[in-house]
């Protein structure tokens, strides 16, 4: 059975950072492309990240180029996103996912992806 696990959220203030982590379990993470997808209170879910099954490979939303950075440890079966210079409209419910393959490519859509984890909450003071 697949099991994400997201940890590291929690309350931070305008211009800090935070990383957030997911820990898989029951599949081999190097057969996967991951992402980060995060819903803000009031609106839709969104992507704001992926990378391919190899790492080699990432995306981002613009709202995030440049202050998050991705990544994975396909031994310690963990995706994180580090977080810097955060700001309001960060503030969400942030889940990772995981799609089976994705070499030197990786999807931004929701649809692409079979697991999820719970999420694990961001809020943003100023």
């Amino acid at each position: 059975q697949v099991q994400l696990v997201e940890s590291g959220g929690g309350s931070v203030q305008a211009g800090g950072s935070l990383r957030l982590s997911c820990a898989a379990s029951g599949l081999n993470l190097d057969d996967y492309s991951l992402a980060w997808f995060r819903r803000p209170p009031g609106k839709e879910r969104e992507a704001v990240s992926c990378i391919d099954l190899g790492g080699g490979e990432t995306r981002y939303i613009d709202s995030v180029k440049g202050r998050f950075t991705i990544s994975r440890d396909n031994a310690k079966s963990t995706l994180y996103l580090q977080m810097n210079n955060v700001n309001d409209e960060d503030t969400a419910m942030y889940h990772c996912a995981a799609s089976y393959g994705g070499s030197q490519w990786c999807a931004m859509l929701p649809g692409n992806y079979n697991d999820w984890g719970q999420g694990t909450q961001v809020t943003v003071s100023s």
